[in-house]
């Protein structure tokens, strides 16, 4: 006779696998990253009535295309820090518990795969074949990093590093380059280079970040055998480099509020109130920082500050467009 007790909740089953999933692609910096790509065509580019190379639904394509290429690289990275996560964040584990590790695989090549196809696809449609490399690129460094640099000292910080910055410079060879030659090469060159500044911003705060996570995480590194900074000189000195580090930014941002900025009111008010602000007060907990807690809250400081100096792209070219 049909037992009742054993019915399979398939509608809840689904759902759980579901969020796991999305745990395991780590979703929220995913959207993250997505904004952040947004926001520069909808709240830049259209706004300044930039010539531009990709269609709406191509330039979708795109973001989807990076989004799927970094889903790849935590779901690649999970796989191979599994006895590093049970230490550091056992709780949050995913791979061989919710997900197996074939599972985990077979969702590394799938999303990994459409991602390289997806940027396969765009190059051809702006004419710049060449270009598809970028992806095979994004996606063999995202595996280096997970099975040997991530272990070698700021290597593996620095290359994550670049590859957030690269996500802001691939919107400038993609919907920008292609179109340089339509109209105003000097207004696209100064496009350019606002690119390149963000794109630097974004290094420089997310390099300080992982630095930070690889502080608030010594100690189940330590324990794979992991060589990062903490580990070779220790949290306190580790915590004073990163003080320091963060007066790079601290005065790359107040520099160019001054050559550039100074005279607009509500853009400088806004970058002092959710940039600089909130860097300076990072700059002075870091360097008392010793509890894995207090790093933690600091990481996710950083977040904010590189959502908000991402988000101040918006406010620059609003303010350009009405009171220029």
């Amino acid at each position: 006779m049909f037992d009742l007790n054993k019915t399979i909740d398939y509608p809840r089953t689904t759902h759980k696998l579901f969020m796991n999933f999305l745990k395991l692609i780590r979703y929220q910096n995913l959207l993250m990253l997505a904004f952040m790509q947004l926001i520069f065509r909808y709240g830049f580019f259209k706004i300044q009535n930039v010539p531009l190379a990709l269609t709406d639904w191509q330039y979708w394509l795109l973001v989807l295309s990076t989004v799927l290429l970094a889903a790849g690289g935590y779901i690649i990275n999970n796989i191979f820090d599994q006895d590093t996560d049970n230490n550091n964040n056992p709780n949050s584990v995913i791979v061989g518990k919710s997900i197996s590790e074939n599972q985990a695989y077979n969702l590394y090549g799938i999303v990994t795969v459409a991602g390289v196809l997806i940027g396969f696809y765009l190059s051809n449609m702006i004419q710049k074949p060449g270009f598809a490399s970028l992806f095979i690129l994004i996606a063999a460094a995202l595996y280096l990093y997970a099975s040997s640099l991530k272990q070698m000292m700021l290597i593996g910080n620095i290359i994550v590093a670049l590859l957030l910055s690269f996500s802001v410079l691939i919107i400038g060879f993609f919907d920008l380059y292609p179109a340089a030659g339509i109209d105003k090469p000097q207004q696209m060159r100064i496009f350019f280079s606002i690119l390149l500044d963000y794109a630097i911003f974004a290094f420089m705060i997310n390099l300080l970040r992982e630095i930070v996570k690889d502080i608030e995480d010594i100690q189940g590194d330590y324990n794979q055998g992991m060589n990062t900074l903490p580990i070779a000189i220790g949290k306190s000195k580790t915590a004073k480099i990163v003080c320091v580090l963060s007066l790079i930014p601290l005065s790359f941002i107040l520099y160019y509020i001054n050559k550039y900025l100074i005279e607009v009111v509500f853009v400088t008010v806004y970058l002092l109130v959710f940039v600089v602000g909130p860097l300076l007060f990072f700059t002075i907990k870091i360097w008392t920082a010793t509890s894995k807690k207090e790093f933690h809250n600091l990481s996710s400081l950083l977040k904010l500050i590189l959502f908000f100096g991402i988000l101040s792209v918006v406010v620059i070219s609003l303010n350009i467009k009405y009171n220029a």
